[in-house]
């Protein structure tokens, strides 16, 4: 099994008092805002906003190991698994400081898309040499 080490971007994510439902747990849909918050801060170090093209997300989803409760801080691993012309496949490995373990794993694929026509449209080359400089920094394989 993959460990925090394997992720190039490990972003931290406080678990807020509210995030949690009516069953005493962080609800399912909070894990979503939490992937695109640890997302949105691999990104950044791609400089992606700047660019000619946006993302939007084809899909994504999310198993879920473990509940997390209130108070806990999560971390979360953040890699590229795959590249392909338009879009990349990213993986999210959370892990909860408070359990010292994996509480959830998820996957979505991010695709690129012009910002004037919203178009579908190549990864930009700057984008893709930054994704494969970023993945170079631990042990992976980007397929």
């Amino acid at each position: 099994m993959l460990t925090l080490a394997d992720y190039p971007i490990v972003f931290e994510q406080r678990v807020a008092w509210g995030d949690m439902d009516a069953f005493g747990h962080v609800n399912n849909v909070i894990y979503y805002r939490y992937i695109e918050s640890a997302r949105l801060y691999y990104l950044d170090h791609l400089k992606i906003l700047q660019q000619d093209v946006l993302t939007v997300i084809a899909s994504n989803q999310c198993k879920y190991i473990r509940p997390v409760v209130y108070p806990d801080i999560l971390k979360i691993g953040v890699r590229v698994e795959e590249l392909r012309n338009s879009a990349m496949r990213m993986h999210y490995l959370i892990h909860s400081e408070a359990q010292q373990m994996v509480v959830a794993e998820a996957d979505a694929v991010i695709v690129c898309v012009d910002r004037v026509n919203m178009q579908k449209t190549l990864i930009p080359e700057n984008v893709r040499a930054g994704i494969h400089k970023i993945e170079k920094t631990v042990p992976h394989i980007l397929d």
